[in-house]
């Protein structure tokens, strides 16, 4: 029996699982890419105000945050703290699996796509 991901995070920090972690890892390793990490951001847009947005960089910049965690370094722009704070980053490749997935708890509205969310 599989346990779900724990999705409860200090709100002063976020939380990447070892699932979504490994497939960062390979999606890096697919690009050929050596020194990497995974930024995590939130911009203006989609059907509920803000969306977020995933990225495998090189590097961090000067502002961002940097947690490490399951061998992966997440940089997450100091602007965006604010809105990720507390948020689990999973990864679903179940029957219908969507790919990566956020549970965050200061999203008071999301939306179908998983991707979309208001605070």
């Amino acid at each position: 029996m599989t346990m779900a991901p724990e999705r409860t995070v200090p709100m002063n920090t976020i939380k990447i699982t070892e699932k979504a972690a490994s497939k960062v890892i390979q999606f890096a390793a697919d690009k050929g890419m050596e020194k990497f990490g995974l930024k995590v951001a939130v911009k203006g847009g989609g059907c509920s105000g803000l969306t977020y947005v995933l990225d495998i960089v090189e590097g961090a910049e000067s502002d961002d945050k940097v947690i490490i965690q399951h061998g992966v370094e997440v940089f997450v722009p100091k602007k965006a703290f604010v809105f990720l704070a507390g948020t689990v980053l999973d990864f679903s490749d179940g029957l219908n699996g969507k790919g990566f997935e956020f549970s965050n708890p200061s999203a008071a509205k999301t939306c179908g796509c998983g991707t979309s969310f208001s605070v």
